[in-house]
């Protein structure tokens, strides 16, 4: 294993894989802040070429945080496909990257490649990509999942519509609710963030939000994105939950800072399974992004894409129905702009969909960053062409609960007919019947009225 190169008439050598894997990520403001970025790009540069020369073994032999120290890296390690890894683990990082983007290889090749790939691996290749070679690759890549509808089947863009209220007002929810209904936003999930985390208060909006998906015969998912433990005990008590939703991290102490373990995950989705109102099989959603671990103090030294591809490693043990990467809602500290902001969505959609999640983004920034609206729109087209199963949506792209801008309920539809994309099927025939798109998949006049459904 070598950790060195010349570049340029001079030597870099580098202490260690982690270090290595550090300085190839291109520039984020969380590993600068965290004092592990590379400190040129000449030494990026040497770093993604002895990246390039380590082999997938060189990987699994030396991952981020100790097999002994952590549970996510055990979790990760132990699901390896050994048959397939042994297959594949004398390739180079660099022949990795070149077989995922040969026009002879399929997205069911790629499928079966990754189950041979630990966390690491994902994010090595990730690292020696341009921005075109992550749209390419994670656009041959098909992930489906099934809850109560299908997500992710080719020529589908769905949305998870987000009725956010500052003060959980039910009316203001609802409102909200029919008002991204009536932009054809909501097949992915109509999800809450409640602003009011009590038992009673969660299980009061599980109920409301069935009662608006009944009311109506929304073929969709609910799902209020409480604490994990507050969803379970609202579900013991009778509340309606088609999703189990929680934030996760790619180290063990970044798991215990949200207060979960993978036994407690495991126990939510056997929980779900066993008392959820959905159909399934799929009935975890699990939210990420880049940052989180490093926020917690829990990044072991280890840069943050890295960690974000572990998030994947530990999450698609659970078989979900839903994965997303928040890409900006941290803020500067650790994706500092526009131009980290899309490489890092873009980074995060790859790497779930190599992962074998079916993987979604929020496009989103908060208000001081070096971001704005047209940046958001430039990068859910892009995510949009690489295939990304979702995007969050939110009024006129402002979630005035959380504090900060996403996706409009009407950009979605827009995206859709842009680039020729559907709503999932059965979604898409409601909408119809509901007078909001036509038959050709186009918005009607109606459309972006709340007040068509009060007929």
């Amino acid at each position: 294993m070598i950790l060195s190169t010349v570049l340029f008439g001079r030597n870099y050598q580098f202490k260690s894989i982690n270090e290595v894997m550090a300085k190839a990520n291109e520039e984020k403001s969380g590993d600068v802040m965290a004092g592990i970025a590379a400190e040129s790009a000449e030494e990026r540069v040497a770093a993604k070429v002895v990246l390039a020369n380590l082999t997938l073994e060189d990987l699994r032999n030396n991952p981020a945080i100790p097999y002994e120290q952590d549970e996510v890296t055990r979790i990760i390690q132990d699901g390896l496909n050994k048959k397939i890894y042994d297959s594949i683990k004398r390739w180079t990082v660099q022949e990795l990257r070149e077989k995922l983007l040969d026009y002879n290889t399929s997205g069911n090749d790629i499928r079966r490649i990754s189950r041979g790939l630990t966390s690491e691996m994902v994010a090595a290749v990730t690292k020696l990509m341009s921005n075109l070679d992550l749209i390419t690759a994670g656009n041959k890549i098909t992930v489906t999942a099934h809850c109560n509808t299908t997500i992710g089947l080719e020529g589908t863009l769905s949305a998870r519509l987000q009725p956010n209220h500052p003060s959980d007002n039910e009316d203001g929810i609802v409102a909200s609710i029919l008002e991204g209904l009536s932009y054809g936003s909501g097949d992915a999930v109509i999800g809450l963030n409640p602003v009011d985390d009590t038992l009673e208060s969660v299980k009061r909006m599980f109920h409301r939000l069935e009662e608006v998906k009944n009311k109506y015969a929304i073929p969709t998912q609910n799902s209020v994105l409480a604490h994990v433990t507050t969803q379970m005990q609202a579900i013991r008590e009778g509340a309606p939950a088609d999703l189990i939703f929680q934030s996760i991290a790619g180290s063990e102490k970044g798991n215990t800072a949200f207060g979960i373990s993978g036994e407690l995950i495991a126990e939510a989705r056997e929980l779900a399974l066993r008392e959820g109102t959905a159909a399934g099989p799929n009935v975890m959603y699990f939210e990420t992004g880049q940052g989180a671990e490093l926020s917690s103090n829990a990044h072991h030294g280890v840069d943050q894409l890295t960690l974000e591809a572990r998030c994947y490693g530990f999450g698609k043990t659970y078989e979900p129905f839903l994965v997303n990467t928040v890409v900006g809602f941290i803020g500067p500290e650790y994706l500092y702009d526009s131009k980290q902001v899309i490489r890092a969505g873009l980074e995060d959609h790859f790497m779930g969909k190599l992962s074998g999640l079916p993987m979604g983004v929020d496009v989103c920034y908060t208000n001081h960053m070096k971001a704005d609206q047209d940046d958001m729109e430039i990068l859910s087209t892009l995510l949009a062409q690489a295939g990304v199963n979702f995007l969050i949506t939110a009024p006129h792209g402002d979630d005035v609960m959380l504090n900060y801008q996403s996706l409009g309920y009407h950009e979605i539809q827009t995206l859709r007919e842009l680039l020729r994309l559907k709503p999932i099927k059965e979604f898409e025939e409601w909408l119809q019947k509901m007078n909001v798109i036509d038959l050709s998949g186009r918005l009607t006049a109606q459309a972006g009225d709340a007040s068509l459904f009060l007929v």
